[in-house]
């Protein structure tokens, strides 16, 4: 299977991977032959790329978590984040006010239980490769974003050698450290074009308000509270709130820092489609000593795949090819097997990048 740009999805091919609509309730099947009625219909509900099983990509990535957990998890951070924007209403009584105060501690326990569960789950494992990103709409960005980087966050938290409840405080952070979107109005957050200087002032705030609500709302600990006040924060003085540096910024909210915006360069927003994750991966790389703490890069580098299994990649050599296995030391030199040279298909022969120093991949093919 294969990641493609919703354009580039063809009749006859099939989804590699369930999509979900903005609810949680399953859109379309994984396993279904794909239309151009179906490909317009994907295309409608906001989601800007998709898994594909074709001739040249047939091999399945699985998740580093159980589909249905992750499922649940956005599921309980859509609940809880609509609660806390419900106790946002000036309008509520005593009454109203009390009730969703008691259901938004609720589903706060509830968030937290499941990190604890994704946690002991992940935490024996070792040499984890992150293979996937997470297909998301428009429409439930805020509630994918948060559980995909929380587990993103936790993978790169064990690379680097953290303690157990550390994780835990981690993974809960990332969890509920876009909170404050919830205060944030959504004309502004979901803007199609550029934000001007006072809207991205708005946007800024929603840091401040995370760590407000949940410091007089919620006995949430003061590391996952300090995550969702920092993680926009950069190491070399740049960020936002406080323009903290790097000593000056929280350990755990540096892992935050990286996992946050890998995923959100992989996701597509109203006013740009999604990077690819060798993308992604290259601009975590080349924001290392500025934007991100080194030693929390190296962890990442070690632990994503920007060339997943069945990735059709351009070569240097005027070559198309399908990675079929990673070279895990040589991330960005995987084995390929080469389908097409200067324009025209032979047969198929596989290719180390590790051995053959002079061929280096160029970028991501969609179409052969």
């Amino acid at each position: 299977m294969r990641l493609v740009p919703i354009n580039a999805a063809k009749e006859g091919t099939f989804l590699a991977q369930t999509i979900y609509d903005d609810r949680g309730r399953v859109l379309l099947a994984k396993g279904v032959r794909l239309t151009n009625s179906l490909v317009a219909r994907i295309k409608a509900h906001g989601f800007y790329c998709i898994y594909i099983i074709d001739e040249y990509s047939q091999g399945e990535l699985d998740d580093i978590i159980k589909p249905q957990i992750r499922q649940k998890a956005i599921t309980t951070v859509r609940s809880s984040l609509n609660t806390c924007a419900n106790l946002d209403n000036d309008k509520l009584n005593k009454f109203q006010r009390k009730k969703f105060e008691k259901q938004s501690q609720q589903e706060l326990e509830n968030i937290q239980q499941l990190a604890k569960l994704i946690v002991d789950d992940l935490f024996t494992q070792r040499d984890i490769m992150i293979n996937l990103v997470d297909i998301k709409s428009v429409d439930n960005y805020t509630y994918n974003h948060s559980v995909n980087s929380a587990i993103m966050a936790l993978v790169l938290g064990i690379g680097y050698g953290l303690n157990k409840n550390d994780l835990y405080d981690l993974t809960m952070g990332l969890m509920v450290h876009d909170i404050g979107k919830m205060f944030i109005p959504k004309e502004v957050l979901n803007k199609q074009g550029k934000l001007d200087d006072d809207e991205y002032a708005i946007v800024k705030e929603h840091v401040t308000r995370g760590f407000n609500y949940l410091r007089e709302n919620t006995n949430m600990s003061t590391k996952v509270r300090i995550i969702s006040l920092q993680h926009h924060e950069k190491v070399d003085g740049s960020g936002y709130p406080y323009g903290l540096k790097d000593a000056q910024i929280y350990k755990l909210s540096k892992v935050a820092a990286v996992a946050e915006v890998y995923d959100a360069l992989t996701s597509g927003r109203p006013y740009r489609g999604p990077l690819c994750p060798n993308e992604a991966v290259e601009y975590i790389m080349g924001s290392g000593g500025r934007h991100f703490n080194m030693d929390m890069v190296k962890a990442f580098v070690k632990n994503v795949n920007p060339y997943p299994v069945g990735t059709i990649v351009y070569l240097s050599n005027n070559s198309i090819a399908v990675v079929e296995d990673i070279n895990n030391k040589y991330i960005l030199r995987p084995i390929v097997r080469v389908i097409k040279q200067d324009g025209k298909i032979v047969e198929p022969f596989l290719c180390d990048l590790k051995r053959e120093s002079n061929v280096v991949i160029k970028g991501i093919c969609y179409e052969v």
